[in-house]
């Protein structure tokens, strides 16, 4: 039981002038990797008709829009919000769009978000796990949410390095450790800090299946009950669980099923992470998705698509 298309929420592009300006800006091996991808419209349709996506939402990934000026950076995300909106419109129902926003410059960021889902109708924003070194708690973010949380918006958080990185990730790529504990990190800092309480209109998407976050729900609890951490209202783990989760990475044989154990299945989405995640290794994944045991009753296929239809209805 294999049927029925995908619809993933996690799929990036890359344009030009975005490469240009990163690699300026100092990001030759971004996050440690080797180097950076390619992108374009054909070859990712292509790859979805054989993967049988139907529909994915593409955004920039980490290191993000801001390299350390704001001005520039304000400029930055205009231009990719422009362009991804642009491949949007030229391929209805095919692609969608996550606008990215120029933190921490969170002046820049209202004004862009605001632009991109009046005026480019983006299917939702983009942030970073942290920005600047700055996590989602951060007082200063606080206009931020209030805007967001009053249209329901669907905010997507890529992990990107921590601050730190250089000395922690003992010389290995970002994205193979630091990226599943700096989700982790930004997700505890919503529960514990009470914003994610104080906004709960808004749809936060978590990628790699949470990362750390399954094993971590009950240690986390076991601190906030016992220890006086962060904010007493609920359980961390149900707190977690209105949190959406993308499934990118190696969704099996165990990733999954272990947030699914965690937090359900009634959130989970799919995400290939492409073109970051080469088309090989994109194929390898949905194989195994394909391949692995079912939800009872249901495919992880149909289970997938169902709940992104309920984020983004104009996709039935």
């Amino acid at each position: 039981m294999t049927d029925g298309p995908l619809v993933d929420v996690h799929a990036h592009f890359v344009t030009d002038t975005y490469r240009d300006l990163a690699r300026q800006a100092g990001h030759q091996r971004p996050d440690g990797m080797p180097g950076w991808p390619s992108w374009d419209a054909a070859t990712h349709l292509e790859l979805m008709d054989r993967w049988r996506v139907r529909t994915a939402m593409l955004s920039i990934s980490s290191p993000g829009v801001h390299f350390g000026d704001d001005r520039a950076a304000r400029t930055l995300a205009r231009d990719v919000n422009e362009a991804g909106a642009a491949i949007a419109r030229a391929h209805p129902g095919r692609f969608g769009h996550f606008a990215s926003l120029p933190l921490p410059d969170v002046p820049g960021a209202l004004e862009e978000a605001c632009y991109a889902l009046d005026v480019l109708r983006s299917d939702g924003v983009v942030v970073e796990t942290n920005a600047g070194g700055r996590y989602p708690a951060d007082p200063a973010f606080a206009p931020l949410w209030r805007e967001l949380d009053e249209r329901a918006a669907v905010v997507f958080v890529h992990p990107t390095s921590p601050p730190g990185c250089e000395a922690v990730s003992l010389g290995w790529p970002r994205p193979m450790l630091e990226f599943l504990f700096d989700s982790a990190r930004a997700a505890t800092d919503l529960v514990l800090s009470g914003v994610l309480a104080r906004h709960p209109r808004i749809r936060w998407i978590f990628t790699h299946g949470g990362g750390v976050l399954p094993l971590l729900a009950d240690r986390l609890e076991m601190f906030r009950a016992s220890f006086g951490q962060g904010t007493r209202a609920t359980n961390v783990r149900h707190q977690l669980a209105r949190l959406w989760f993308d499934m990118a990475g190696t969704p099996f044989p165990r990733q999954i099923p272990a947030m699914v154990d965690a937090f359900g299945g009634e959130r989970l989405l799919y995400g290939s992470d492409y073109c970051w995640t080469p088309a090989a290794l994109t194929t390898a994944q949905i194989s195994a998705l394909d391949t692995a045991e079912q939800p009872d009753g249901q495919t992880w296929r149909t289970l997938t698509t169902r709940n992104a239809r309920e984020l983004f209805p104009h996709l039935t």
